[in-house]
């Protein structure tokens, strides 16, 4: 069990990672220059940054050019790639707030809260064992970012949802999302509800809970002492044991998964969610893991030990401690850096060993986990003081001359540098970016039905659907950029042999590529007669970005022969480059 809950820490450290692979997506662009002089301080954030490397004397890259660094927020913020329109108007502009008000109208627009509701999601999981509750869930979500609503106020309503049906409203959504389908259990002599696992589902929830809101891994206390199991892994949960996580999945001990029942069978994805069952047994077997062996069933959180108040709700005392306690922001702080940075300042994001973190406490024989601790706790702090607004975290990282950095690094680059944060890290476009930058690049949006059954709105951009939705050729096509099943934790995208396959064969690409079906290529051709425009606004629309004059010259050559087929083989190409592939 330890090997392969914890398997990510036992690989090369994802900082070297990121700045190998930032290393080989840059390697064909022009080199940066050097900066010159002390790098400015835009906030708190480039303090800790800089500061740190002019401690260490480590070389860093200059900031990101306007065209660098509008493509990569659009991207980061919005999961869109910027228009030609919206590019000719960021570079003209020259008023010194730019990059700031940008920041301001990306995070107020309809396309972030898209963006970000898919991440949740995602990282949630919301499928399909939902049932219609997914897509209110969903709405939910998408209105609470939108409305900017408190995250700490958000996940309480989701960890304390009130006796509702996840089919009708939204906020009983996620907790029967991870019900446990199985066999009737010992602990209840009913059939409707033995069509979930009770006991199991509870387990699965802290585990959840744990890992996306306290960054922290409870799954191998679920089932053994972390003594003489964890030693090599997490020296904090070395310390725990079995029956503590017992007390942790006991604040969900009285909440019932109720199926529906229709023609005297229970429906699964429609369910009543309550708190009238009996309690969490401790000696009730599992369909996941080895039987419980009894003990304690009172809740109490595996951080602090801390009980539920007198009259209290075990959920709604669970929701309130979680939010409470200064993990919850450090991990909420480290999962977004980690998303907008490249890599966590604790990576994995849901790996945090609590022994580990501050330098004055640190075991004999371990390395400090944070790469840095005091940022880590200043971006907590910070996130706490403002109003556990994620949009306002997502505004003080955009906002800071770290993240604005180059991707582009002057001289020879070292393995060393990764961990001060000495360059932008490229990262692979997820599924759902790949998808919509095409159908933004060609102006050829998708056709997804929003709905559980395929009957709702109509819309064009992955970004916009609840859940995964493809199906035939187009989900063969996201399956190869690594598109979540949320059946499983989501993964980073990386690399496979897959990928150029399907942006070479692929009809989601070479439909699209098409001067047909009012395409964007179609339109520049019926309106330009000059060749070398129509080659011009393909490079601004599909990389953000003018070519240069040798790039200009192939592409040209290409149209001379048949200008239609070699406009389109421009387009295809363009589609195919890093450049277009990667965020840096």
């Amino acid at each position: 069990m330890p090997a392969e809950v914890h398997a990510p820490l036992f690989n090369a450290p994802a900082v070297n990672r990121a700045g190998q692979l930032t290393e080989r997506v840059t390697a064909g662009l022009p080199q940066a220059s050097a900066p010159q002089g002390r790098m400015p301080r835009a906030n708190f954030i480039d303090e800790h940054i800089f500061s740190r490397i002019e401690r260490e004397n480590i070389p860093h890259a200059p900031l990101a050019d306007d065209r660098e660094f509008l493509r990569r927020v659009r991207l980061d913020l919005t999961g869109r790639i910027p228009s030609p329109a919206e590019t000719r108007e960021f570079l003209a502009d020259t008023a010194p707030n730019k990059r700031a008000k940008l920041i301001d109208r990306l995070l107020d627009s309809p396309e972030y809260s898209d963006k970000w509701s898919y991440f949740f999601l995602d990282m949630i999981r919301a499928n399909g064992k939902m049932g219609r509750g997914v897509d209110l869930f969903h709405m939910m979500v998408k209105d609470s970012l939108a409305a900017n609503r408190p995250y700490d106020d958000m996940v309480r309503s989701i960890i304390a949802a009130s006796p509702k049906s996840s089919y009708t409203v939204s906020a009983a959504g996620p907790i029967v999302r991870e019900h446990v389908e199985g066999k009737p259990g010992e602990e209840i002599d009913n059939r409707q509800l033995n069509k979930v696992h009770q006991m199991d589902t509870h387990d699965e929830l802290a585990i959840l809970y744990g890992k996306l809101f306290l960054g922290i891994n409870l799954a191998c206390i679920s089932c053994h002492d972390g003594k003489r199991h964890l030693e090599k892994v997490n020296v904090y949960l070395t310390g725990k044991k079995r029956t503590e996580f017992f007390h942790m999945a006991a604040f969900m001990g009285r909440t019932r998964y109720v199926p529906q029942i229709e023609k005297r069978e229970a429906v699964m994805g429609h369910f009543m969610v309550d708190d009238y069952g009996p309690g969490y047994n401790t000696k009730a077997d599992s369909m996941l893991r080895i039987k419980r062996f009894g003990g304690p069933s009172d809740p109490a959180f595996v951080l602090t030990g801390e009980t539920p108040k007198a009259g209290e709700m075990p959920r709604d005392a669970l929701a309130r401690m979680l939010t409470s306690h200064p993990q919850f922001t450090r991990a909420t702080a480290n999962l977004y850096w980690a998303r907008l940075m490249g890599v966590g300042i604790v990576e994995p994001f849901d790996e945090f060993d609590l022994a580990r973190q501050d330098p004055k406490t640190l075991p004999a024989g371990w390395d400090l986990q944070p790469s840095h601790p005091e940022l880590l706790n200043a971006l907590g702090a910070w996130f706490q003081k403002n109003n556990y607004s994620i949009a306002g975290l997502l505004r003080v990282i955009c906002n800071s001359n770290a993240y604005q950095l180059s991707a582009r690094f002057p001289g020879e680059w070292r393995e060393s540098y990764a961990e001060f944060y000495a360059r932008k890290f490229a990262r692979m476009l997820t599924a759902e970016d790949v998808h919509d930058a095409i159908a933004s690049a060609t102006d050829r949006p998708g056709n997804f039905k929003m709905g559980r059954r395929g009957t709702g709105e109509t819309v064009g951009m992955a970004m916009q659907l609840s859940m995964p939705r493809a199906s035939g050729e187009l989900k063969s096509f996201m399956q190869a950029f690594g598109q979540s099943n949320r059946g499983t934790p989501p993964r980073a995208p990386s690399p496979s042999p897959l990928q150029p396959i399907m942006m070479m064969c692929s009809e989601v690409v070479n439909d699209r590529v098409l001067a047909a079906k009012d395409s964007r290529l179609e339109r520049f051709l019926g309106a330009y007669q000059d060749d070398a425009k129509v080659v011009d606004e393909l490079f601004m629309a599909s990389i953000a970005r003018m070519p240069s004059a040798a790039e200009r010259a192939l592409a040209m050559s290409a149209m001379k022969a048949n200008r239609v087929e070699g406009a389109q083989n421009v387009q295809w190409a363009l589609l195919n480059l890093v450049e277009f592939l990667y965020n840096f």
